[in-house]
């Protein structure tokens, strides 16, 4: 296991144990959900759906791949060679 994956696992551990504790402290108030949960899951469905579409970046055109090859330069502009391109 990784470092980051121990500190993880500690924070996340850290964080649940935080959270029991002041659910199980606090008193229960019945108050109405107001405009935070509807933001909440606005903000949440807007990281999915951003997530998915960001997932699929085809790089087809009609069924193909739009490659070529381009001339490659140094910082001086002389020519280094080719390098092929897909877009």
């Amino acid at each position: 296991m990784s470092i980051k994956t121990k500190v993880f696992a500690v924070a996340l551990t850290a964080l649940t144990l935080t959270g029991s504790v002041v659910a199980t402290t606090s008193q229960a108030q019945a108050k109405p959900l107001g405009w935070g949960v509807g933001v909440g899951l606005g903000i949440a469905t807007a990281a999915v759906v951003g997530s998915a579409i960001a997932a699929s970046n085809d790089p087809y055109y009609n069924g193909y791949h739009r490659c070529g090859w381009a001339a490659q330069y140094n910082a001086f502009g002389q020519y280094v060679g080719r390098v092929r391109t897909c877009f």
